[in-house]
């Protein structure tokens, strides 16, 4: 890079990484993006339900920018910041226009308005959908405006590059990154006037989820432990309905609850009838009875812990196992396949029956961290959104470091709404990518000037790392090692917990770190040596892990995703606070404080839904 020349690191092919691209290469800068994985294959692609914003359609049922906004921080039980998710739902009608302009394939009625359609925490119809591809069909568009500038030398590729650290001087300035390929195991350092980490969540840290396995959290990680903030990542979403698998979880769409989808069990415990046997009257459609005001489309935390009831605490599953049935028959097959075709087919192919035919059988699992690394943004004076082009936007605690997508903690509070996941990444790619191109040409002190020793120690001590581990002697298992913190996380800091059990997931954290220090890898050779890159993501998830455990143990209170069944109240006097983790290099630990929350345009309110206390079954007699 010539002194003159300055440049921008994206880290992340995903809408978030894609969208903060064009929007900085549009702004005038050249743009380096990194992606562990083809950038049409970044886990941005297996979104499935829809995209919020308001629109003319949305608004003729009263509905507005403002309901999306509140609704949003009334789902996120009060713990988003509040200009931030102010300023994306005023944005998103825009963010669709855009996308329409793109190519995306909305669905459209009759009449060719985009159509839309219901998701949780909402009684109104807001969500724009592409099938049930949507993340697909969002990714392929951008990815096109991406090439376009790619073709025209503003943007340089760098798939199958794993990051590994960012490069900061002693002043505490971002300078760039340190990645490796993964197919020649070449470590190499690269300059940067700015660094957007916009590298999804951390589902591999509890094992099975509905993420892709590429989804370790590793990245957060090793910027956690290079100095940045870990906020809020006690926060864990649980999607209330997914297929379980013995490899890995599949998600079900929030979109089939949307679309009339209806969740039960038999009212009678230990019915095991066919599902076509069982009148109507003998189905317990517990979401409606116990929410009839929103009924199957209640937000995804409370929909998960009712279904954890009825199933674990009640053993009232479907043939006394942990599932329930997600019922689309009475919908009808040509309906569901144009409306929800791409989870169907998902259905079809892993469980073998037709859910035409059938009711589906799905259970909970891991899907979402509203947790991340923490950032901060300047508000407008009245607090109503944030300043365009700020420099500070989303940027972490390490100047020059942004975090953008759902690697940043910014947007969902306690609990995500459903399909604010595609908008929170492209609004953090659109909006703040206009502030990382105003940091990065305000710069004086250009990463072109930094010295070259300080990329030199950077690539010396990755590369120090990853011959250590190639050369061990011990006698664990990395993928043993990561099963095991899987299961212990999804046991320990999920649906529910209690401080006795996620005092012993302290515990079992601690012991994989000391067995970690003991691993010895299957393949030690320097070529596309995928047994490195999973051991080393497995030593950087475990430090994730412990945040995650440290800040469960600190927030003695329930809110949003979080519940503890010896807290069980939210507890606004002394949490309605950030949690904010701090990497202890000496011990290797998260140390945990609270930061004090502002609410200055929605006060806090008692999140109920309309739930209708003592809601049971009603027996059904032989």
């Amino acid at each position: 890079m010539s002194a003159r020349e300055q440049r921008v690191m994206v880290v992340g092919g995903g809408l978030a990484g894609l969208a903060a691209t064009v929007r900085i290469v549009e702004a005038g800068l050249p743009v380096d993006l990194f992606s562990i994985v083809p950038v049409k294959r970044s886990h941005s692609v297996c979104a499935q339900g829809g995209i919020n914003a308001c629109n003319e359609v949305a608004r003729q049922q009263g509905y507005s920018e403002y309901e999306h906004f509140d609704e949003s921080i009334y789902g996120g039980d009060f713990l988003a910041h509040q200009p931030p998710v102010y300023e994306m739902a005023h944005w998103a009608p825009n963010i669709i226009n855009l996308l329409d302009r793109m190519g995306v394939p909305f669905n459209r009625t009759a009449e060719g308005q985009r159509d839309l359609r219901l998701f949780g925490g909402s009684l109104y119809k807001r969500t724009h959908f592409a099938g049930a591809t949507t993340g697909q069909q969002l990714i392929y568009a951008l990815d096109e405006q991406v090439r376009r500038w790619e073709a025209e030398g503003k943007v340089k590729k760098y798939e199958h590059w794993e990051f590994l650290r960012p490069v900061v001087d002693a002043d505490g300035l971002t300078q760039g990154i340190v990645a490796q390929d993964l197919r020649t195991m070449q470590i190499r350092s690269f300059r940067g006037d700015a660094v957007v980490m916009a590298t999804g969540g951390c589902g591999l840290v509890f094992g099975k989820s509905t993420n892709s396995v590429m989804c370790t959290g590793a990245a957060a990680s090793r910027c956690y432990q290079h100095g940045a903030f870990y906020a809020n990542g006690e926060f864990i979403q649980v999607h209330p309905t997914a297929i379980p698998g013995a490899d890995k979880l599949r998600l079900m769409s929030e979109s089939a609850r949307g679309e009339g989808g209806r969740v039960w069990v038999p009212r009678k415990k230990g019915d095991n009838r066919d599902a076509r046997q069982i009148p109507e009257a003998e189905r317990w459609y517990f979401l409606e009875e116990k929410y009839p005001k929103y009924g199957n489309i209640v937000p995804r935390d409370i929909a998960t812990r009712e279904i954890f009831e009825v199933c674990v605490k009640l053993g009232m599953g479907v043939a006394g196992q942990n599932q329930v049935y997600l019922d689309l028959t009475h919908l009808g097959r040509e309906y569901m396949d144009r409306k929800l075709g791409g989870i169907l087919e998902i259905y079809r192919k892993f469980v073998g029956e037709e859910p035409s035919e059938l009711p589906m059988r799905i259970f909970p699992g891991m899907h979402y961290s509203m947790g991340g690394l923490w950032t901060t943004y300047t508000a407008k004076p009245d607090a109503k959104g944030m300043v365009l082009g700020a420099p500070n936007s989303m940027m972490t605690n390490v100047n020059g470091l942004y975090a953008f997508g759902e690697v940043n903690y910014q947007y969902h509070g306690a609990n995500r709404l459903g399909a604010n996941a595609l908008l929170s990444c492209l609004f953090d790619g659109l909006f703040c990518g206009a502030g990382v191109a105003n940091f990065a040409k305000d710069r004086t002190d250009t990463a072109a000037k930094a010295p070259a020793s300080l990329f030199e120690g950077a690539v010396q001590a990755e590369e120090s790392i990853a011959k250590g581990l190639i050369a061990g002697k011990g006698t664990e298992n990395p993928y043993l090692i990561g099963k095991e913190m899987g299961e212990e996380m999804t046991a320990a800091c999920t649906v529910v917990k209690d401080e006795q059990r996620l005092l012993q997931a302290r515990g079992k954290i601690g012991e994989l770190r000391e067995r970690f220090s003991r691993v010895r890898l299957s393949d030690t050779g320097l070529w596309t040596n995928q047994n490195l890159s999973h051991a080393r993501a497995v030593g950087d998830m475990l430090l994730i892990a412990d945040a995650i455990v440290e800040g469960s143990l600190a927030r003695k209170e329930s809110r949003g995703s979080h519940f503890r069944t010896d807290f069980p109240e939210r507890n606004d006097d002394q949490f309605m606070k950030t949690t904010v983790a701090r990497f202890n290099s000496a011990g290797g630990t998260a140390g945990i404080s609270f930061e004090d929350l502002q609410t200055p345009l929605v006060q806090p309110r008692k999140r109920t839904y309309g739930k209708v206390e003592g809601a049971k079954p009603v027996p059904v007699t032989a």
